[in-house]
């Protein structure tokens, strides 16, 4: 499933990182951060809970940017 979020992240190289950081979850099968329009797109496998895995993208993406805001 997809699903595109806005996302407030202050540089381009932290974006890359988060962008990085939440594809080595398992579960995601893709994820593009865009630091110049502030968005963030996932694709997830539609078998797993949807919850759970935002839970773990948002304290992924906070670990490299704790001001790192995703608004589901």
């Amino acid at each position: 499933m997809r699903y595109e979020f806005e996302i407030e992240v202050d540089c381009a190289n932290c974006a890359a990182k988060i962008e990085e950081s939440i594809k080595k979850i398992e579960g995601v099968l893709n994820s593009n951060v865009n630091f110049m329009t502030q968005k963030l797109i996932l694709e997830l496998d539609d078998n797993l809970n949807y919850d759970k895995m935002m839970k773990k993208i948002i304290k992924t993406a906070k670990k490299i940017e704790p001001d790192c805001e995703i608004k589901l």
